[in-house]
């Protein structure tokens, strides 16, 4: 009896864990959406601005509940009833790219997909996970690809990918959505500013979350005003 009841707590959890997407920013609670103004200015800023920068300290919320939550919702093509930022109503083309193949592995596919064996309970629900592509390498468990069933009835395509791959790996195709975690290189995020110039729907989009740890870099003053500190 006991066994039993565990499997069935067992059950609800995952259950729950498999719709985490829809478990942020709620109305009520602790975790209230009215208490994240600086996440919800940057989900609305998407509306006009192709590129956007979440630049703030550790531990805040950068990857999963900003970047990560924006593209998983981009990807599906399901967005919720408060959402002011820009949609998508056509399956996406996306990047996600961070330091290293490890860390990419570690932090962007663990948010989005899960832990290796329990995909689906990241921010892409399991129901959508049409299926996903190993990466070559020596980096074990690591994904490069994922096809995403979209709201529309096609499917929305994500490559992982990492800077360590250097400049022309970030070359060629066009993407409607980049998520840079971590500050890339200059040179790697103007290859991701060329791939979302223009889509043929108009201009993609370049989420950038990380923490300064350059200090004033390229990258950084090119999101201030007039490329300086004031």
């Amino acid at each position: 009896m006991l066994q039993q009841k565990k499997k069935a707590q067992k059950a609800i959890l995952r259950a729950i864990e498999r719709r985490k997407l829809w478990t942020y920013f709620p109305d009520e609670g602790p975790y209230r959406r009215e208490l994240y103004q600086k996440h919800l200015e940057f989900f609305r800023a998407g509306v006009e601005h192709r590129e956007r920068a979440f630049i703030a300290a550790n531990r805040v919320g950068k990857t999963e509940s900003c970047g990560g939550y924006e593209l998983a919702l981009h990807l599906i093509g399901e967005y919720p009833e408060w959402w002011e930022g820009r949609r998508f109503d056509r399956p996406i083309k996306a990047w996600a790219a961070g330091d290293t193949s490890q860390t990419t592995r570690d932090i962007l596919q663990g948010k989005l997909l899960g832990p290796p064996g329990d995909f689906g309970t990241g921010l892409i629900p399991f129901a959508n996970i049409l299926d996903t592509k190993s990466k070559a390498g020596s980096v074990a468990d690591a994904i490069e690809t994922v096809r995403v069933k979209h709201s529309s009835g096609g499917v929305s395509r994500l490559t992982l990918k990492s800077y360590d791959q250097k400049r022309k790996s970030f070359q060629g195709t066009e993407q409607d959505v980049i998520l840079l975690d971590e500050e890339p290189p200059m040179d790697v995020y103007t290859e991701c500013f060329l791939r979302t110039a223009d889509v043929g729907y108009g201009p993609g989009m370049i989420l950038a979350t990380f923490t300064p740890l350059l200090g004033l870099s390229d990258v950084v003053l090119s999101y201030l005003p007039e490329g300086k500190a004031e």
